[in-house]
């Protein structure tokens, strides 16, 4: 049997549209695209219009993208480069983020700066009040992310931007997961900084984006050359900008599709864990179509994991960028989530060429492996 890949949430392949756009990029001469000779201007040219497509996936103007190497870079850029032109007062993460937001704003601490997290109730949604609570505290910048990478629960981003701009505080939202998945509209939700990644809507790896608001004032992270406006210094990688404007595009187009695909895909998956009495995280919150996050008593996940792996099935136990820590999920301990059950987690992320087939085998080889690692657990016993 072919392995079946339902991880898409950690990262995609590259659509064979992208690589062939990439293509010209990867194998002929180019210029720097500073340069001012023809394979210079050529190669700019080429950027421009990546930064266009880019733009117009997330209902930004083209001027508002700034590249970078990685979603990370792009988040912490966000935290650092806000904070570092205001007073040295409070940073708002919610306690869901991924640790390249809720790491950097914990850094920012041994310069003078506050980093206080923002509680989520059981269904991984974000508390409005304590936001409101903790924003009567002087604070510089306030970040929660648009769709949680583990549950899929998507967040009330233009109920938090109310609360802050009321206190004319920045906000930056973490949109990594959402983009391709659900509509993403920068102006419409009114951020003043939103981070975007090429390699989790079919695009290469090595390439993101940092969507900022014209009037924001921020510090660059990286200082040299001055490329990306002065802002993120370094010579463009033309290659992987060409492809992560190309898989815009395709992302855009096929929207619709992928939501109502990966919907029935979900839908079938859950029913069926619901008959193995699997505990399902965040259901009764609207999230992400194509991401189901559960786990079932006294199984742990990454035994689950590699189980279903020898029987074909990629999926995940969590986050891809923290999983190899052994640690339980921090997303589900604030969710308050028991420990023990937090430890069996298992992550199923679809993309749109996934099929209800696999769906189904997929069902037959959790019974089944789970019949295994219980079976073993008596015998321990």
């Amino acid at each position: 049997m072919d392995k079946v890949y339902f991880d898409h949430n950690s990262t995609t392949a590259i659509k064979p549209e992208v690589l062939e756009a990439m293509m010209p990029y990867l194998t002929n001469q180019l210029g720097n695209p500073a340069s001012q000779h023809s394979y210079g201007r050529n190669t700019h040219i080429a950027i421009e219009q990546a930064r266009r497509q880019v733009a117009a996936a997330v209902g930004a103007q083209a001027n508002q993208v700034i590249f970078t190497a990685s979603g990370t870079e792009a988040n912490n850029f966000a935290i650092t480069g806000i904070a570092s032109n205001m007073d040295s007062e409070q940073i708002l993460t919610s306690q869901i983020e991924h640790p390249c937001v809720s790491n950097p704003a914990k850094a920012m601490q041994v310069r003078g700066w506050k980093s206080n997290s923002i509680p989520v109730d059981s269904n991984c949604k974000l508390s409005t009040q304590d936001l409101q609570t903790q924003l009567e505290a002087p604070t510089d910048l306030v970040s929660v992310m648009l769709a949680n990478n583990e549950t899929g629960t998507i967040q009330d981003i233009e109920a938090v931007v109310v609360l802050a701009k009321a206190k004319k505080v920045f906000v930056h939202t973490d949109a990594v997961q959402a983009l391709g998945k659900i509509n993403v509209d920068f102006s419409a939700l009114g951020v003043h900084a939103m981070t975007i990644s090429s390699h989790k809507i079919g695009g290469p790896l090595g390439v993101g984006a940092l969507v900022l608001n014209k009037r924001i004032d921020i510090q660059p992270l990286l200082h040299g050359g001055g490329q990306e406006k002065g802002l993120r210094s370094g010579t463009e990688n033309t290659a992987a900008i060409v492809g992560f404007g190309a898989a815009c595009e395709l992302a855009t187009q096929a929207l619709n599709d992928f939501a109502s695909h990966t919907t029935l895909l979900r839908t079938a998956l859950e029913a069926g864990l619901s008959n193995m009495s699997a505990v399902i995280f965040g259901k009764q919150a609207m999230r992400l179509p194509n991401t189901s996050f559960f786990a079932f008593e006294n199984v742990e996940g990454e035994t689950l994991v590699t189980a279903l792996d020898k029987l074909g099935f990629a999926v995940a136990s969590g986050s891809a960028c923290s999983s190899a820590s052994g640690e339980p999920s921090h997303v589900l301990l604030a969710m308050g989530i028991d420990e023990d059950l937090a430890r069996g987690a298992i992550r199923v992320s679809f993309n749109i060429n996934n099929t209800m087939k696999q769906v189904d085998e997929f069902l037959i080889a959790l019974k089944q492996a789970l019949q295994d690692l219980r079976q073993m657990t008596a015998v321990a016993a």
